[in-house]
């Protein structure tokens, strides 16, 4: 498996040669951060035996902790899906995608912050809209969104994934209602909407719509059965960047080779970059510093856990034996010499000089 680390390290100069004016601050401390992951040359934790007869002590290169990092933050990513997973609710679950057009997308690169603001709140307003004025829903939704702007081939595509039951709580009546056939909201009626508020947004906040934007845009919504595969496949692209290690296949001649499965076909296809562009498909997808690529909103909103609590209770909704798996526990770190479990007593220390024991985990 060839690092992310190592292509970074290899190529970096040239990159910055090339793109370096038009990098942002939070790219280039994503870069410095995943170039030292897990590296010998990179900041080091010092690990001891629990065994008071061994005492046995090693360091550890850190891991870099970087959300748009391939090689940390699978703990988090679990996470992630195992609070999801705990608010399930027994209706049928509809995933829905707006994604901006090309015309837009130079737009967004150069406001980012501004316009995927932008987007979550149109999406937000959209589906309250479309929940309100349903004759089944009239009611207030919940859904979950996440934000991504990488398409299979790695380039600039921003869309926003929706996770939605076809449910809804009435606030006035505080009744529950359900959809239960296979359709929610007609994606022609949605796009429309969507256009229209996201194109008076970004001109109500003094930006200029391009001339040649498209009158039709593109909403899918499709079901997605109990919702649980949907949020597990979302949830594996939060906290793991845009592409996976065993995804990159060679490093050599200047160029990278990485492979994506292809939306048409369904199969496994490579594409071959030079190194410093593959770096530059990388950043492309690094987020504003403090920015949150996913949100949940009405009764799925972190603050509306006593709500979920009381319709799981109502409906008979057990959560933890219909869809929870066990959530992993992070490896433990063994000692080389006895086997014992090894605690971490010091972090983010300087590279150890000669002589010192150095442990890859």
């Amino acid at each position: 498996m060839i690092l992310l680390s190592t292509i970074i390290n290899q190529f970096k100069d040239r990159f910055f040669d090339r793109y370096g004016n038009n990098l942002l601050p939070s790219h280039k401390k994503a870069l410095t951060a995943m170039a030292q992951c897990r590296q010998e040359h990179g900041p080091h934790m010092l690990a001891q035996c629990t065994d008071h007869n061994c005492g046995k002590q090693i360091y550890i290169p850190h891991s870099c902790g970087h959300r748009n990092c391939p090689h940390c933050q699978n703990h988090e990513t679990q996470q992630w899906i195992d609070n999801q997973l705990k608010k399930l609710l027994p209706a049928t679950y509809y995933l829905i995608t707006f994604t901006l057009p090309e015309q837009l997308r130079d737009l967004t690169w150069k406001n980012q912050t501004t316009i995927y603001s932008l987007m979550f709140a149109c999406v937000q307003d959209v589906l309250k809209t479309f929940t309100g004025n349903d004759k089944k829903l009239g009611g207030a939704p919940g859904f979950t969104t996440i934000l991504h702007t990488h398409s299979r081939t790695l380039d600039y595509h921003p869309h926003i994934h929706v996770v939605m039951p076809a449910a809804s709580v009435n606030m006035d009546t505080r009744l529950w209602h359900v959809k239960s056939f296979g359709y929610l909201f007609s994606h022609k009626a949605l796009a429309k909407v969507f256009r229209a508020k996201l194109l008076q947004a970004i001109v109500d906040h003094g930006l200029s719509v391009p001339g040649d934007c498209p009158e039709q845009w593109v909403v899918d919504c499709k079901d997605v059965g109990t919702g649980e595969k949907a949020l597990i496949y979302l949830g594996r692209y939060l906290y793991r960047g845009v592409i996976r290690e065993q995804d990159i296949l060679k490093c050599e001649n200047g160029n990278v080779t990485f492979r994506y499965l292809h939306a048409g076909t369904g199969q496994q296809r490579t594409r071959t970059v030079t190194g410093e562009y593959f770096l530059y498909l990388i950043m492309l997808h690094v987020l504003p510093k403090g920015f949150r690529r996913a949100r949940c909103y009405g009764f799925l909103h972190p603050c509306s856990k006593k709500l979920i609590r009381f319709l799981q209770l109502v409906l008979r909704v057990n959560p933890f034996t219909m869809f929870l798996k066990k959530l992993k526990e992070r490896p433990a770190i063994t000692c080389p010499v006895c086997g014992a479990k090894m605690k971490i007593i010091r972090t983010i220390i300087p590279r150890p000089q000669g002589g010192q024991e150095i442990c890859f985990v």
